[in-house]
């Protein structure tokens, strides 16, 4: 997908969420959109921020861990420090948590709620280097455009 790509994304993300105030309905219809425009993808849901831990939310794909402590693997760190962690090959990453053997590459975006980081955007590829510069950069893009409507 092109920058572009992803701002026509993002305007349909924004216009299926913005007249409902339900977060898991919003991060539901979020996945299943990601999930339908994507490609070469085999995860994408939310992780979301209740009792200092990481805890599964609206997906599509297989079944997941359901909770992750902070401070630990991809999701975990991506909270923990509130970046942007684009993982090239999992196998690379010290304490990877393996929920899917067949995720070969990981993008984990944190996402605040008024202003407090409340929970994650986390996207599996069985291919690995499948996250480019450009990915990045046009979910960060999706990622802003929706924060104020959660």
């Amino acid at each position: 997908m092109t920058f572009k790509d992803y701002k026509l994304l993002s305007e349909q993300a924004v216009s299926l969420i913005a007249d409902e105030t339900d977060l898991t309905a919003n991060l539901a219809n979020l996945s299943a959109l990601l999930n339908m425009n994507l490609d070469n993808i085999n995860w994408v849901g939310f992780y979301l921020l209740k009792d200092n831990q990481l805890v599964l939310g609206p997906f599509q794909g297989q079944p997941a861990c359901i909770r992750i402590p902070l401070n630990t693997g991809v999701c975990g760190t991506a909270f923990s420090t509130n970046t942007i962690q684009r993982v090239a090959d999992v196998d690379q990453f010290s304490g990877h948590i393996a929920c899917d053997v067949n995720s070969q590459s990981e993008i984990v975006l944190p996402i605040s709620i008024q202003g407090i980081p409340s929970l994650l955007l986390d996207i599996d590829s069985p291919i690995k280097n499948r996250f480019t510069q450009t990915d990045q950069d046009g979910l960060a893009y999706l990622v802003e455009k929706i924060q104020p409507h959660l």
